[in-house]
């Protein structure tokens, strides 16, 4: 009997250790799968900044600059004339140094530079001027220039050559005007700076009944949609940035712009054109946006010497539009995915000064003015200023200070 007492104690025993033993093991091998290794608590903008440092965004900018219509009249060729030829760099000295902050510089070349090798220099209405503006114009730092405009015709073929011939020979980006469809669609080309490429072109859609034969429509860059369309489908996915000169409009309209400008500037806007540059009307028109489209319906004379019985006041035709702009592309370095936009345009005014018997040219800033060189151009500065935010407040004007 004692011993049966003595075997179901051992056994009581037996099973307790191991319930106990169970117990334990299964405490520890809980602890295990359910043990969680301490997460740290990172700050959100911590890993923000990790994410930049590995994947920055990559910021590149180009700055643009451009300024109207240089239209030779004989009175400025001949202020110009030197004893072995013309030299035109004197007129653009107080606007060098401006030109020279921005990378790149626009001006319409509007009279045809045929020069004096073959040719007899004129004036209105059908205009051939020095070569010499085109070297003083690039010393000024322009490196574009457009050349498609109503008077590209006026020396006919040969004139078209003789200005080809001669910009083939410098180191800026010219269009407008060529000696074959080839060499026409060659100047629609792609270039860059500032890691930034870009491609220019030119058109217009006056003539002065002056038009190139059939088969050589090359001569002159006259604008269809078709043609715009065929020539940007070239080099868009090619390029960051697309510049379009237009020489469109109705000459001395300063109330307003045509539906002609309206029209072609959406048309363009919609084909993807980044910035489009108007000229022709020879007064300052507004600017404005297109979505992400900058329009500038008209610039303006920058150098010319128009009779003051012409469509527009003498302080209208003489005061062009300086406008700049930056261009920023944006790259995500991650996805490799870029953005561009054009930003901040900004416009200031110039004056083409002269004295009253027609000599002195110079082009001065507005900032530069003062009652001297032009009596009224406060007043005139105030007009332009209403003018040029009439259709968009986002355009900026400089101040006279």
């Amino acid at each position: 009997m004692k011993r049966r007492k003595k075997r179901v104690k051992l056994k009581r025993k037996v099973w307790s250790f191991l319930y106990i033993l169970v117990f334990v093991v299964s405490i520890i091998f809980g602890s295990f799968a359910f043990y969680k290794k301490p997460v740290p608590i990172v700050d959100k903008t911590d890993k923000l900044k990790a994410d930049v440092e590995v994947y920055p965004i990559k910021e590149e900018k180009l700055t643009i600059v451009m300024v109207g219509d240089c239209l030779i009249h004989p009175p400025i060729y001949e202020d110009a004339k030197t004893g072995n030829g013309y030299d035109f760099k004197p007129m653009l000295s107080l606007i060098k140094p401006i030109i020279s902050k921005y990378d790149l510089a626009y001006y319409n070349q509007e009279s045809i530079l045929a020069g004096t090798k073959n040719f007899k220099l004129s004036g209105y209405p059908q205009f051939n001027s020095p070569q010499e503006v085109g070297d003083a114009f690039i010393d000024a730092g322009f490196n574009l220039v457009s050349l498609a405009n109503n008077h590209t015709m006026d020396k006919y073929e040969k004139g078209v050559k003789s200005s080809v011939e001669y910009w083939r020979t410098k180191d800026v980006y010219w269009t407008g005007q060529a000696l074959s469809e080839e060499e026409r669609t060659n100047n629609i080309r792609v270039e860059e700076k500032n890691g930034i490429k870009y491609a220019f072109l030119s058109y217009t859609t006056v003539t002065n009944g002056l038009v190139p034969a059939k088969g050589k429509e090359y001569l002159s860059n006259i604008y269809s949609n078709e043609k715009a369309k065929k020539d940007i489908d070239l080099i868009k996915d090619k390029v960051d940035v697309i510049l379009v000169a237009m020489h469109w409009g109705v000459e001395y309209q300063t109330s307003g712009v045509s539906q002609e400008q309206k029209t072609i500037a959406k048309y363009l806007a919609s084909l993807g054109v980044d910035i489009i540059i108007g000229a022709h009307p020879h007064v300052v028109q507004p600017a404005e946006y297109i979505d992400d489209t900058l329009v500038i319906y008209s610039l303006g004379n920058f150098i010319a010497s128009q009779s003051n019985n012409t469509g527009a006041t003498a302080a209208e035709k003489a005061t062009g539009l300086m406008m700049s702009a930056t261009i920023i592309k944006t790259t995500n370095t991650k996805t490799g995915k870029s953005e561009v936009k054009v930003v901040d345009p900004t416009a200031s005014f110039t004056y083409a000064y002269k004295t009253a018997a027609k000599t002195n040219y110079k082009i001065y800033p507005y900032n530069k003015l003062n009652n001297n060189l032009f009596s009224g151009y406060k007043t005139q500065y105030e007009k332009l200023k209403k003018r040029m935010t009439s259709l968009d407040s986002r355009i900026k004007v400089e101040s006279l200070e």
